[in-house]
């Protein structure tokens, strides 16, 4: 194993020494690399899988539509993420068409893997018959455990760190100080300088502990407060839109609108945060004048209670068609 770099942190006195390749072995005279970019992902991943699997099962979701949901969903997350990042730094990819698979590497843009994810999810619950917004109720909650875990993947190959602090968590590294000296032109451009040789906000951790954090609290507002389908879905959207769209300030590698100065991820975290915060005031408002039952994951209210009257109608046309028979009293014993 090797290619390790050794890290600082300004209130600690020694280095952490960080590897980025978990494991490489050679299987059938292939090489295989293993990085550890690539297995945080994964367990982040297994993680939030697993979390949602527990909710759906509580919320008595079927089995079969959800293993749909996740194959296809994760497959367009994977790949909505990836053209997210290659699309906004087409300059370097358009020259470099062979590395645009390479996503061990890093380059997955989370706003990507959202659009990418929710659209299929949505596609898939409109041919499985599902309410899809209790379903991106409970795939919120599962997001953030995989974002949350997720970003320490960056922290083990020293990218998605932030402009000079004197923060006593403030991080240093060799790789940190190349990436600055490296992008040191295309910062100016932007209007802002990095020191080399100066410590960084860490913005990985910044947006773990917020994610993770947001769990907790998604949670208890569905366990406690969970109004009408998508109600957590839209507190996700303000909750992870207010935190990016103030970390994403402090980064040096931000994805831009092509020549401006506006980041991109953050003018669209200020909007989906606005959005969702008006949606969710205006549907607590609408429950409160008019209060119903949250629909369930596999079937929609209304189909569900046409369905219930159907039945009831077909019972009582049985029990009228069944002939009448004549019953004599029971005389009860006295003693």
């Amino acid at each position: 194993m090797s290619d390790y770099t050794v890290v600082y942190f300004k209130g600690i006195e020694r280095g952490f020494s960080v590897p980025s390749v978990l494991a490489d072995f050679s299987i059938f005279g292939i090489d295989v690399e293993i990085k550890f970019y690539g297995a945080i992902i994964a367990f982040g991943f297994m993680l939030a899988v697993l979390f949602g699997g527990r909710m759906a099962y509580k919320w008595k979701m079927s089995l079969d539509k959800m293993v749909d949901v996740l194959i296809y969903g994760t497959l367009a997350g994977i790949i909505g993420a990836r053209l997210y990042y290659v699309f906004s730094k087409w300059d370097y990819y358009g020259e470099n068409l062979i590395e645009i698979p390479q996503i061990w590497n890093g380059g997955l843009a989370i706003y990507g893997g959202i659009i990418g994810g929710v659209l299929a999810a949505f596609v898939v619950c409109k041919v499985r018959k599902m309410n899809f917004w209790n379903l991106f109720d409970i795939a919120s909650m599962s997001l953030l455990i995989g974002q949350g875990i997720g970003r320490w993947g960056n922290y083990t190959n020293q990218e998605a760190f932030g402009i000079n602090t004197e923060m006593p968590w403030g991080m240093w590294s060799e790789k940190i100080a190349a990436d600055i000296i490296r992008n040191q032109e295309l910062h100016a451009e932007k209007g802002f300088f990095v020191d080399p040789e100066k410590f960084v906000h860490p913005t990985f951790l910044y947006e773990s502990i917020w994610c993770l954090l947001g769990v907790l609290v998604l949670y208890i507002i569905c366990c406690k407060a969970r109004k009408f389908s998508g109600q957590i879905a839209l507190c996700y959207g303000i909750w992870y839109g207010v935190e990016r769209m103030v970390v994403e300030g402090l980064r040096t590698d931000s994805l831009y609108i092509a020549g401006t100065t506006i980041r991109v991820s953050q003018a669209l975290s200020a909007a989906i945060a606005v959005v969702c915060a008006v949606l969710l005031v205006v549907l607590l408002i609408k429950f409160t004048k008019n209060p119903k039952p949250i629909d369930g994951v596999d079937f929609f209210l209304e189909e569900e209670l046409k369905k219930q009257a159907e039945a009831a109608k077909e019972e009582v046309k049985q029990t009228e068609e069944q002939p009448e028979t004549t019953e004599q009293p029971i005389e009860k014993e006295c003693n």
